[in-house]
């Protein structure tokens, strides 16, 4: 019954680690399989979907691509998750392997609970669970180890009044994790990317193999075939959550800024990064109209860390909207925001 199952991976990992990135290579280079992918956005905008359909391969059909936007995948099992996978395998041609990217939030261990669901563990075992590290972002001190250290430092810091939970599903992702991706080694220098991966292997449960990457550049022959059966393994993936009935991502809030078309696209991206800063924004990601340019722009922003490229060309009849998701913690000021990218 265990070699008649189908295999699902699941791609974690913080808001701008890379995961869409690596997912889109593993596409561009696994035509031996027929894919699925279960895709979960946080936010109205089909940014992440929008991506991957543009590779275009064979081995993975837009009916093969499935997005869930309503909230985290791990809060919504049951009225999202179960039924895309039922109807995922309702198809004739049933996918090879499905691969699942979950929102920057998400805490993988209730996703691969979803696994011991009987209508989905007699036909669907956890290949493995892939943690994607912004080695950049870690590096800059974003997240830390000791969470009684940064509790203590919170203390002593009269100006900061709230409790900052990243910390915790950055953990979470790392612990439950059969392999790790170290992305943007780019961005390193060989110290950093020592220390990194030295964190990140301690955070790590034991034997979990670490890979450095760039631009998400793993072969999938190192990502696919874990055979880890990760829902037969629960006890050993520690979770902070583990004693709490259910949790949410109050914490955080996203919100859609439509724009006009830009002018001029390096004058966009430095005003993307000069509202992150300002506003302490996470994550930013969306398609932009370039005045006078017949592609569209896709803008990826992690703080103020701003990448661009055009993507590909505008559809014939395809609305040529500027849109972008913005993301950050509760209280964002939305107003704010909106008026300042609104600004020529």
């Amino acid at each position: 019954m265990s070699a008649q199952k189908i295999p699902a991976t699941i791609v974690t990992g913080f808001l701008g680690a890379g995961k869409t990135t690596l997912i889109r290579h593993v596409l561009e280079n696994a035509r031996d399989r027929r894919l699925a992918l279960v895709i979960n956005e946080f936010g109205d905008v089909g940014v992440d979907g929008d991506i991957l359909r543009a590779c275009g391969v064979e081995n993975c059909p837009d009916e093969n691509i499935v997005e869930l936007a309503n909230g985290c995948l791990c809060c919504t099992v049951a009225d999202d998750f179960v039924p895309a996978i039922e109807a995922m395998l309702a198809h004739e041609k049933r996918p090879d392997h499905i691969i699942i990217e979950t929102s920057g939030l998400a805490l993988p261990k209730p996703l691969v609970k979803a696994f011991e669901w009987p209508a989905i563990r007699s036909r669907l075992t956890v290949d493995g669970v892939i943690a994607v590290i912004d080695g950049k972002a870690v590096a800059e001190g974003r997240f830390a180890d000791d969470l009684d250290a940064i509790a203590e430092e919170r203390a002593a810091i009269e100006t900061i009044d709230h409790d900052n939970p990243l910390e915790e599903v950055f953990e979470d992702q790392l612990a439950c994790a059969d392999l790790v991706i170290l992305n943007k080694t780019d961005l390193l220098d060989e110290d950093e990317a020592r220390e990194v991966a030295a964190r990140l292997t301690s955070g790590a449960r034991a034997a979990v193999k670490l890979v450095r990457a760039h631009e998400g550049r793993v072969d999938p022959l190192v990502l696919l075939g874990l055979a880890a059966a990760a829902e037969n393994d629960l006890d050993n993936r520690p979770s902070h959550h583990d004693a709490e009935p259910d949790h949410d991502h109050d914490d955080f809030d996203s919100f859609v800024v439509s724009l006009p078309a830009a002018s001029d696209a390096a004058a966009l991206v430095a005003k993307l990064a000069d509202v992150a800063r300002a506003h302490d924004v996470l994550r930013i990601k969306g398609f932009v109209e370039v005045a006078g340019k017949p592609m569209r722009l896709l803008v990826q922003g992690v703080g103020a860390r701003i990448q661009h490229h055009f993507d590909r060309a505008w559809n014939p009849g395809e609305e040529r909207a500027s849109r972008l998701v913005v993301i950050g913690q509760k209280g964002l000021d939305r107003d704010a925001i909106a008026a300042a990218l609104a600004q020529p």
